[in-house]
């Protein structure tokens, strides 16, 4: 529970440092303003006393109106003028407050955002997509509470307490000491709910998310769900998690429900009891002990009852306040969580440059696109060499787990020459896909090295190793935009002519045209209006257009018919000429004319070799051949 503790308070002073760095000037001018306020609305209670004693006195001598009103007329004024200005400033700093809070919002959602582009892909696989999403808007929303309403409710109520206690001592000591005693009892219920309520507040947060979590999966998934009649166990796995959800947060609330009340019932016998007290001052004509010197009597007990309830509404509302300030903590906690999250590892020094090579193989770094790549390697000494990119991969030994204590790939040993075409087949699960995840460095291989034109790819800057690389995924991912952004994301300064040409290399070019806005028809929904098919070739145009010179096809084809696979594997065959490609496919028509086919099982490569070899082999290959037509 320490612990607990000094991490709220760990994150409650980083909110405050945050928010003090992005408006550095304007949060101390809104801090002024609310004590500014806080302070005039306690000035009747300074006041008031004096009228009300001014207006007894006039009683008591019979005195008219036009006696009566100049000696009040300065307390008035006084009055008026208090609340011209507190109106002024209390306008300036809710204007002011909107901005800065919306303001500090919007830097800390950028913030995360740009936070998680540099994060490695190895933390989207362990979390979530909906709890990824939760720190967006309910654990950003708790941070607008904090900002807009709890922070600034509880800046004024303490001011005005430490005001309005002032002035108590000022008029009473004795009656100051009653309502002491009755915060110290205030303080001792709040800490006593608040304990139970903020323990519940931080379990409601990560139930959120939770529940969130669950109910995006389930519609990513819907169509599984259908397919496999599991919509009672949806709903039963839906209602486990908005049970725990309502438990945590029926707890919470209801300690932190019960907090109000009580206060204010405190208030509401200390009310009595300063009321009674002050009538057997002035009844028994006990001297009052104050630092202004005043007797007891009916102005001053008067304006302590009206103190009594502000001290009692204040420090009601700052117990209040905590346990929004506690639920805040736990958001923010989340949301500094992701920002502290350590970005993706680089510490590849070589970089990819665009290249004049001249007829003597001598290479000239220039800005301009020439269609010839270099790598770029700085030494030690100062000086540098560059090496053309011919896309020449080799791995050597390599052992890689996405567990330390789970292998997945054994030894792997194997080379793609500048131009071939490397296939991987094998059972789901061998390892193919990790193979071309660790050529892209979406993970960091555990021994062995990558040598990429002879260079370590670990030397090479990440941005650098995935602009040589193009990639086609089976999962294919379509962004809200028209069909000729989708292509041109391959390649964001691409002209629409370089984004057709693309298209029709792809084979993509005669379904596109058939579209009713043609390559400006909207894509929404990550192309929910188009087939896996279609889909699938505006993935492969949007690798075209990119232009790599090493490609990496992951079940590029699997989601197309075989009428549309000759099509499209006439432009994958233009589009592969000159490339070192890396494909990964179930159909034999897709492998049986790589240069080599490489056999995985169990994350070992277990036969390499042509079409021709590996079937005279009779191995694992040539069983696969022999038993179906497609490697599934």
């Amino acid at each position: 529970m320490n612990s607990q503790k000094m991490v709220r308070k760990h994150t409650f002073r980083r909110v405050i440092k945050t928010v003090f760095k992005a408006y550095p000037v304007m949060v101390p001018f809104i801090i002024m303003c609310i004590i500014f306020s806080a302070v005039v609305a306690a000035m009747p209670d300074v006041i008031l006393p004096t009228i009300i004693k001014t207006l007894e006195t006039a009683v008591n001598n019979k005195q008219s109106f036009d006696e009566v009103f100049p000696l009040l007329s300065p307390s008035l004024t006084k009055l008026i003028i208090f609340y011209i200005c507190a109106l002024i400033l209390t306008v300036l700093q809710t204007q002011m407050h909107a901005y800065m809070t919306q303001g500090y919002l919007s830097k800390m959602r950028i913030d995360m955002f740009n936070k998680m582009q540099n994060l490695p892909i190895r933390f989207f696989d362990q979390n979530k997509h909906g709890d990824i999403m939760s720190y967006y808007t309910n654990d950003i929303d708790t941070l607008r509470e904090l900002v807009s309403q709890s922070l600034p409710a509880i800046i004024r109520a303490v001011a005005l307490v430490s005001f309005v206690f002032g002035v108590m001592l000022w008029w009473s000591i004795w009656l100051t000491l009653i309502v002491v005693g009755a915060v110290i009892l205030m303080l001792l219920v709040s800490r006593v709910l608040g304990k139970n309520s903020s323990k519940y507040f931080i379990k409601t947060q990560v139930n959120v998310g939770k529940m969130e979590a669950y109910a995006q999966e389930m519609m990513n998934g819907q169509k599984v769900v259908k397919v496999f009649n599991h919509e009672y166990e949806c709903i039963e796995g839906f209602n486990q998690a908005t049970d725990e959800l309502y438990d945590s947060a029926y707890k919470s609330n209801a300690y932190a429900n019960m907090l109000g009340p009580i206060i204010m019932n405190i208030g509401n016998i200390l009310y009595v009891v300063i009321a009674v007290v002050g009538a057997v001052f002035c009844y028994k004509a006990i001297d009052n002990f104050s630092l202004s010197g005043v007797a007891m009597g009916l102005p001053i007990i008067i304006t302590f009852l009206q103190m009594t309830r502000q001290f009692t509404a204040n420090v009601n509302q700052v117990s209040q306040q905590f346990n929004s300030i506690i639920m805040s903590m736990a958001g923010a906690g989340r949301v500094f969580s992701l920002i502290d999250q350590p970005a993706e590892s680089d510490e590849g020094y070589v970089e990819l440059v665009n290249a004049v090579i001249d007829e003597n193989g001598g290479i000239t770094e220039t800005e301009e696109h020439t269609g010839h790549w270099a790598w770029k390697h700085p030494h030690q000494d100062g000086s540098l060499t560059y090496t053309k990119l011919e896309g020449d991969v080799v791995l050597e030994n390599v052992t890689f787990g996405y567990e330390e204590d789970k292998t997945i790939l054994h030894n792997i040993n194997l080379y793609a020459k500048p131009g071939q075409k490397v296939a991987f087949v094998g059972a789901t699960g061998a390892g193919k896909t990790t193979i071309t995840n660790l050529i892209n460095r979406f993970y960091d291989i555990s021994d062995g090295k990558i040598r990429y034109d002879g260079i370590n790819i670990q030397k090479i800057k990440k941005n650098d190793l995935r602009k040589s690389l193009g990639l086609v995924l089976q999962d294919t991912f379509l962004f809200t935009g028209t069909v000729l952004d989708n292509i041109r994301y391959g390649k964001l300064d691409a002209t629409d002519e370089e984004c057709i040409k693309a298209s029709i290399l792809a084979g993509a070019d005669d379904f596109i045209t058939r579209l009713p806005q043609g390559y400006d028809t909207l894509i929404t929904n990550n192309g929910a209006n188009l087939s896996q098919g279609q889909r699938q070739l505006l993935a492969i145009a949007r690798a075209a257009v990119a232009d790599p010179p090493v490609m990496i096809l992951d079940e590029a084809t699997s989601s197309i018919d075989t009428r549309t696979e000759a099509i499209v594997q006439k432009g994958m065959d233009k589009l592969m000429e000159g490339r070192t490609v890396f494909v990964i496919a179930h159909r034999l028509s897709t492998v049986m004319n790589a240069d080599v086919i490489m056999v995985l099982d169990h994350g070992v490569i277990i036969e390499r070799g042509t079409h021709e070899q590996l079937l005279e082999q009779k191995g694992t290959y040539y069983q696969l051949y022999t038993g179906a037509f497609e490697l599934e």
